[in-house]
């Protein structure tokens, strides 16, 4: 008798994994606990609904998420396809009308032969045969508790804010400079590229960054300060926005985060009034992170306000600094590139609690989770796709990242190998990626006898 894989969340990721199991002729437990258990971000009750907006992201080849869309194509992706069915207008990008998409996802899962749909919550990891976890970031407690002790203490992570992260080719070295504090870099020209600000230009950002307009938090990520006062004591410490940071006085910056000790600006050959640091956040070294800059500013403020450091005047933010309820496992130290356990082949995880972001990445690692356990129960070999393709760069960042730095990443060319030959232009240079990437896919496709129609 075949064995049954349970699927627990049908989210996106969870979605999209049971129907290519279910495509390869397996019997799908998929188990959804809404609407009986709330989540404090869902509006109904159907699979796959979009919570934080309708879009995503941009659909043209030459951008990271329009080649791991058109990866997703030449594999078949049920998700995928049901967002091209229901698109609205959205330029350049897919955007979708949630309530079309929604219950079309939910009327092709719920009327498949191989799926069963169970409207109830699980609340441990099933301990029988194969097992898909697909939860995602508002993963309810008593599950998150036995992921918990699954994966160990320090291995599961509840990340309130992070960090915006900048494209190295925007941030200007005529003003910034590397270096280390007190020159103990590993690297010669230092570990750190440092934006310097004078009293003039500090006491300008800090006017501006306390003026500045913050992001909403949306009912779901209020329960993050659930329990405690309102204002700067509601959050947590260790994470602390800048904004919050700066209105408990003038110069809390300048002696935290933006502090200038064992640094000196070579334009001046003295220490700065403050420095932002930049920490690099990929092999590539082509992203670097804003150091302790975790902000709720709105992202237009963001733009705004940390383009006034000197240094980041043309900044480009591939990921903006957000506070959010992010539920999401220590992928480096627990699973494989194949997205399954490293210590129980039975076990996949799969969506945002991989730590990937964005709507098109948890539809993208569903896949490679649904394909990977059909391979697993037919015997075959798992998929670890090219690190060339979008998707396989995801799930080598995800497997591989440095745990002192991880944090959930959504899909840019920052993470895919550097190309062999040096391309000018960052369009021409995005296309030759993803030219590379279409090229790697079809082979592996070909070479695995995958379905691509």
């Amino acid at each position: 008798m075949q064995e049954t894989i349970k699927i627990i969340g049908a989210g996106l990721a969870g979605c999209e994994a049971a129907w290519q199991a279910a495509q390869n002729g397996l019997q799908i437990e998929l188990y959804e606990m809404r609407p009986f258990v709330k989540t404090g971000a869902h509006q109904t009750d159907q699979l796959a609904e979009m919570v934080c907006s309708n879009s995503l992201g941009s659909n043209l080849p030459d951008r990271a998420s329009g080649l791991l869309k058109e990866e997703l194509r030449r594999l078949g992706s049920l998700l995928l396809a049901c967002a091209e069915q229901t698109s609205v207008p959205a330029g350049g990008g897919l955007a979708v009308d949630r309530e079309a998409f929604s219950s079309l996802v939910t009327e092709r899962i719920a009327s498949h032969p191989n799926i069963t749909l169970f409207r109830k919550e699980v609340q441990q990891i099933p301990s029988d045969g194969p097992v898909i976890i697909a939860s995602g970031p508002l993963t309810s407690s008593s599950l998150s508790e036995d992921i918990h002790n699954w994966s160990g203490k320090d291995n599961l992570f509840f990340f309130d804010a992070i960090a915006p992260i900048i494209a190295s080719e925007s941030i200007n070295m005529e003003i910034a400079f590397r270096a280390s504090r007190y020159d103990r870099g590993e690297q010669e020209q230092g570990d750190y590229i440092n934006a310097p600000l004078n009293k003039a230009e500090y006491d300008h950002f800090i006017e501006c960054l306390l003026n500045a307009e913050r992001a909403v938090l949306r009912e779901f990520e209020a329960e993050l300060l659930e329990g405690v006062r309102a204002g700067p004591a509601a959050f947590f410490e260790g994470c602390l926005p800048v904004e919050i940071i700066a209105s408990r006085g003038h110069d809390s910056l300048a002696y935290g985060p933006m502090r200038p000790v064992g640094l000196r600006d070579p334009r001046t050959g003295n220490r700065p009034y403050a420095v932002l640091q930049l920490r690099q956040d990929n092999l590539a070294a082509s992203l670097y992170n804003m150091v302790g800059f975790q902000t709720n500013l709105a992202f237009s403020s963001q733009r705004e306000v940390f383009r006034l450091i000197p240094g980041l005047e043309n900044a480009e933010f591939v990921r903006y600094g957000q506070m959010h309820r992010n539920t999401f496992i220590a992928s480096p130290l627990l699973l494989q590139p194949t997205l399954q356990s490293k210590d129980q082949p039975m076990l996949f995880f799969a969506g945002q609690i991989t730590g990937v972001e964005g709507y098109i990445g948890n539809v993208a690692t569903g896949l490679l989770a649904g394909l990977n356990v059909s391979r697993l129960m037919m015997n075959q070999n798992l998929l670890e796709l090219p690190k060339t393709t979008m998707l396989g760069a995801l799930c080598q960042y995800i497997t591989h990242a440095n745990m002192k730095d991880f944090q959930p990443m959504k899909a840019n060319f920052g993470i895919v190998p550097a190309l062999e030959n040096r391309v000018k232009g960052k369009r021409q240079r995005a296309a030759a990626y993803a030219e590379r990437a279409i090229e790697h896919l079809e082979e592996f496709i070909q070479s695995n006898g995958l379905r691509n129609d």
